[in-house]
């Protein structure tokens, strides 16, 4: 087994207990991944300020490397320039021990962070594209990362992206985002064979509650409709507008029911409840909570952005939305509300079938056979 350095924007944080914690999902992946490594280290910002109850920590062999924070809005964007420094030294500091490394795109570091790993790193590595890679507008640094990706690279330089893009030569290879364990395979199956298309039809969204994601949008579809089937509306998550939107929802005839963050043990209890997941946003890579969703038996009405739609056809196992508007989505949400028990039924067939391909095992077995042979044979 090789050693792996991971480089990313992913916030960590000190919690109250001076532990370093990171986003979880990104922080789970990793745990996941010290099963195929003998040792991984993961250089990325340390931020101030209180940790997110979305952090985690790391299972033991995994180490945390501090880079410092920098980017954000307008002049802001300077201090990506001023840390270079440092974070460079730290950067190639680990290189040298590592075997093997994974750079996450887009970020702001991305913009020196990918030439240093052409021009000056001896070291094996790919590249993980986490955003739309298939987006036609797109932020201007996204895009010049993009560009590179598909320019400056030689063949045997993987970058894995989000969905099957046949203009892109073969280095770049679609990966799934994995978010299912064994154990959530288990109790999906279990779930979609008592799971039935039963009145009251129960709703959910989970994510941030920003203009984005289209939360606004789902309360604004709902305040709307008037049917005999509907039922309650969970949201999962917080954010910038919760507030507001908490005030919205309290004035239409609708129950609309905020949960807040929650861990991922209380979301797939929310799945459980629930028949179709809600997620209208305006850009994506491919959200883990698609994924989730399709495991537990909630059949998804989303936008048709980025490769949501290689995985999801309209009609055939869930609803999109080809325009992110109200009148589009109030349209999928009556369809879904008139949908007939037995198609129900085929939908969550075919999606959880289609969710074994986000897996951590799947993931790993992955990593191994199209990225991971090369060092693992030098080893």
């Amino acid at each position: 087994m090789s050693k792996l350095l991971i480089i990313s924007h992913t916030e960590h944080y000190k919690n109250t207990n001076g532990e370093i914690v990171g986003w979880g999902p990104t922080v789970t992946e990793i745990n996941y991944l010290s099963q195929i490594f003998e040792k991984i280290y993961h250089a990325a910002p340390l931020h101030q300020g209180v940790a997110p109850k979305s952090s985690k920590s790391y299972i033991s062999g995994i180490e945390y490397i501090t880079l410092k924070p920098s980017g954000g809005k307008g002049i802001q964007k300077i201090s990506i320039i001023r840390q270079i420094p440092y974070n460079l030294s730290q950067i190639s500091k680990y290189s040298k021990q590592a075997t093997i490394i994974q750079f996450r795109a887009p970020t702001g570091i991305g913009l020196y962070v990918l030439p240093w790993l052409k021009f000056i790193n001896n070291t094996q590595y790919w590249v993980k594209y986490a955003g739309n890679w298939g987006a036609e507008t797109m932020p201007l640094g996204n895009r010049l990362q993009r560009w590179w990706l598909k320019n400056m690279l030689s063949l045997d330089t993987k970058v894995t992206v989000n969905g099957i893009w046949v203009k892109d030569k073969t280095s770049i290879i679609p990966f799934e985002n994995p978010c299912l364990t064994e154990n959530d395979r288990i109790i999906g199956k279990q779930l979609i064979t008592q799971k039935k298309l039963t009145a009251p039809y129960n709703f959910c969204f989970v994510g941030g509650l920003n203009d984005n994601k289209g939360v606004a949008l789902i309360i604004d579809a709902f305040s709307k409709i008037k049917h005999a089937n509907l039922g309650a509306v969970h949201i999962v998550g917080d954010g910038a507008l919760k507030t507001e939107l908490e005030l919205i929802a309290k004035k239409i005839n609708c129950t609309i029911i905020f949960h807040g963050y929650i861990d991922k043990t209380a979301i797939n209890e929310i799945y459980k409840t629930c028949h179709f997941m809600i997620l209208p946003s305006k850009s994506e890579g491919f959200p883990k909570v698609i994924g989730e969703a399709m495991n537990f038996g909630c059949v998804p009405i989303v936008s048709n952005v980025s490769c949501i739609g290689q995985y999801i056809q309209n009609n055939e196992n869930g609803f999109l939305l080809n325009q992110i508007t109200t009148e589009a989505l109030i349209k999928s949400i009556i369809q879904s509300l008139n949908l007939e028990p037995e198609i129900f039924r085929e939908y969550l067939q075919i999606n959880h079938k289609l969710a074994q391909k986000f897996t951590y095992s799947y993931y790993l077995t992955r990593i191994q056979k199209e990225l991971h042979t090369k060092s693992s044979n030098t080893n």
